[in-house]
């Protein structure tokens, strides 16, 4: 309710007239929280509500910034998209704040990020004052995301549960989806879209964290495992159909070029649910869930739906992936030949064969192989 009532005359008097810097900060985070419960009017004026607190800051008696709390506020507000333009101007000498954590900020904020690294790196969010400690883990998350991706997640841990229901557990939360997804580790991103979905639906930056979901699971194996396709489609439902529809389209392409064939077909059949009558998500739906018929137990129909595609309507990649996947079908459909007429003249023609794909190991890893080779040859044209 406190928070409530900070945010609301935040709005109102974007920056009050007086009080601590340290309160003013606390303004800030607390109109910053309303942007991540999707609060349109806070999101308005956060731009503004930053602005006017670097006047007061500069406006300030020197003396305040002697006062511990003021000289971490002083980091937060930078780690909370403050100006380090009004930071640079403060009398530094007055500051009381740790001052790699001030320098490490100040580096973050200006885009100087392997300074920001090295200064940062260090520090244990827990063992530094409550105040700061939740944008600090939070910056250290995205400053070790591409250098040390597992201590990354652990930091953004830290981030969420330090500062739990704000804008700072709504950013690790976008942060670390797409990290959890690179480690695959299935059962940690469900628990991160389940606690956004609960929580943060509606924030201003929902958009950003479904992007990111979306990579997490497109650029892994997270979708490969049919045994736990179900558990994808719930966490599917949650998005707008047409992001779902482009979601299947992918999962299915990835499972039919990697060989997870239940999963080109799961995915596929999802597609054709969502795809309009006609148009190119529609045929591209259909060449999926053809493609898994055809190498699979459904070689006839599977054979006649992949004919019967548009090839007008698929773009060039994907062209090229049915005709090898049509070779491939008409390759094992072949007669068998033989032994030659004069080793085996006393003995009956043999008869055409028909292959099980399903059981056959071999013909699996052929077929793996021609569309990974067919896919590492067109991946320089995908859009």
């Amino acid at each position: 309710m406190l928070q409530a009532i900070v945010a609301t005359g935040a709005l109102a008097d974007p920056a009050p007239s007086s009080g601590e810097p340290y309160e003013l900060v606390r303004s800030l985070q607390a109109v910053q929280d309303g942007i991540a419960n999707g609060d349109t009017a806070a999101h308005g004026n956060h731009l503004a509500l930053i602005r006017q607190i670097g006047e007061k800051f500069l406006a300030a008696d020197a003396s305040v910034w002697s006062n511990p709390q003021n000289g971490q506020a002083v980091v937060i507000y930078l780690l909370s998209g403050g100006a380090p333009q009004v930071v640079r101007k403060l009398p530094r000498d007055k500051l009381n704040v740790d001052e790699r954590l001030f320098n490490g900020a100040l580096a973050y904020v200006e885009g100087r990020q392997d300074e920001a690294r090295e200064l940062l790196k260090d520090f244990r969010p827990r063992a530094i004052p409550s105040s700061m400690a939740g944008q600090v883990a939070l910056v250290q998350g995205a400053l070790l995301a591409h250098s040390d991706a597992s201590v990354a997640i652990e930091r953004l841990d830290d981030a969420r549960l330090l500062l739990p229901g704000t804008l700072v557990e709504e950013a690790a939360l976008r942060r670390e989806i797409l990290l959890v997804g690179q480690a695959e580790d299935f059962d940690k991103f469900e628990f991160l879209t389940l606690a956004y979905i609960r929580h943060y639906r509606n924030s201003i930056y929902a958009g950003d964290f479904w992007q990111r979901f979306s990579s997490g699971l497109t650029q892994s194996s997270l979708a490969l495992d049919e045994r736990r396709f179900a558990r994808i489609v719930a966490l599917l439902e949650q998005i707008d159909r047409s992001s779902r529809l482009k979601l299947y389209l992918v999962i299915a392409r990835a499972g039919l070029v990697r060989g997870r064939l239940a999963v080109t077909r799961l995915a596929g059949e999802r597609a054709l649910a969502l795809s309009p009558d006609i148009g190119a998500d529609r045929e591209r739906a259909h060449f999926f869930r053809g493609a898994a018929r055809v190498l699979t137990d459904e070689y006839d129909g599977g054979l006649a739906e992949l004919k019967a595609l548009d090839r007008s309507k698929l773009p060039e990649r994907d062209v090229l992936l049915l005709n090898a996947t049509l070779q491939l079908a008409l390759d094992v459909r072949k007669p068998i030949l033989g032994p030659s007429a004069d080793v085996a003249a006393d003995k009956p023609p043999p008869t055409p064969a028909r292959l099980d794909l399903a059981s056959s190991t071999a013909t699996l890893a052929r077929a793996r192989k021609q569309l990974g080779e067919l896919d590492l040859l067109t991946k320089d044209r995908r859009p």
